[in-house]
């Protein structure tokens, strides 16, 4: 269909609808909105609200390579043509994202083609934050995974483990990609050695940094990246509000863009307690 005759067909249908909802028709409309808007979500049993653990994607969102990632441009506004529509530009691994394993494999799954049972997994969150304030340099180690072990017993199978380093308060500021004079970027990630432990480990699918990589900022090989995601198991980058859950016992939703050849994409993170 054409923009015109699409323009022609909503102005026609709210004329239609405004002859509908008139006098106590209206009123009882408006009353029955009103009562479904102020109606708390179902939640399943066992679990209490949910935490969103994603930041607001924009022009301005820091990205890896400093460049914006991420633009909207208005085509239809709702005072000219009846209703609103924008057109965006976004590079796939810009705000709160995933990494595909085909991100950094030849053959991997694409973001379309990673399992939906992978996507709603238990969440594990490794808490360096105390470290990380005083070494934008520092990493999760084995030593830490350990840690957590120690604290909480075995990693949950088919699971998600978490880096909180605290960084997600730097979001909208130049700190987030902490770059020095040399264009060197400073924020925590994964060491090498704790991704090998998670894989061996085998009960680990997804791995999340509140970063903007799950390498070390100043990692010139990747080796986190080329060590996990050909293995088929996949990355979130930026995640938000990991503060605010505990180091274990909540679900994380993962809600992927289902993108035909996607090496990954923008998500809507959202953790059950």
């Amino acid at each position: 269909m054409c923009d015109h005759c699409c323009i022609e067909s909503v102005k026609e249908r709210m004329l239609s609808r405004r002859h509908l909802f008139t006098g106590a028709a209206a009123v009882a409309a408006t009353a029955a909105a009103a009562s479904v808007v102020n109606t708390a979500p179902a939640i399943a049993a066992g679990h209490g609200g949910p935490k969103d653990l994603t930041h607001e994607l924009h022009h301005d969102f820091p990205t890896y390579f400093g460049a914006p990632g991420f633009t909207s441009t208005q085509k239809f506004n709702f005072a000219q043509h009846g209703f609103n529509l924008n057109e965006w530009t976004v590079n796939e691994h810009t705000g709160t994202h995933m990494d595909a394993p085909l991100h950094f494999s030849a053959d991997g799954q694409s973001v379309a083609e990673i399992p939906i049972e992978s996507l709603v997994v238990p969440l594990s969150i490794v808490d360096i934050a105390s470290r990380a304030q005083d070494n934008a340099d520092t990493e999760v180690t084995p030593d830490d995974i350990k840690a957590w072990k120690a604290a909480n017993g075995d990693l949950p199978a088919g699971g998600c483990v978490a880096m909180h380093s605290g960084w997600g308060v730097h979001v909208n500021s130049d700190k987030f990609r902490n770059a020095d004079g040399d264009g060197k970027m400073h924020f925590p990630g994964f060491h090498k050695e704790a991704t090998q432990m998670l894989i061996e480990d085998g009960n680990t699918i997804g791995m999340a940094v509140d970063t903007l990589s799950l390498d070390y900022g100043l990692s010139g090989d990747f080796a986190t990246h080329y060590a996990w995601l050909p293995t088929n198991r996949w990355g979130l980058e930026n995640v938000a509000n990991l503060d605010k859950l505990p180091a274990s016992g909540a679900t994380l939703v993962v809600g992927a863009p289902k993108v035909r050849g996607g090496t990954g994409g923008p998500c809507r993170l959202i953790a059950l307690t």
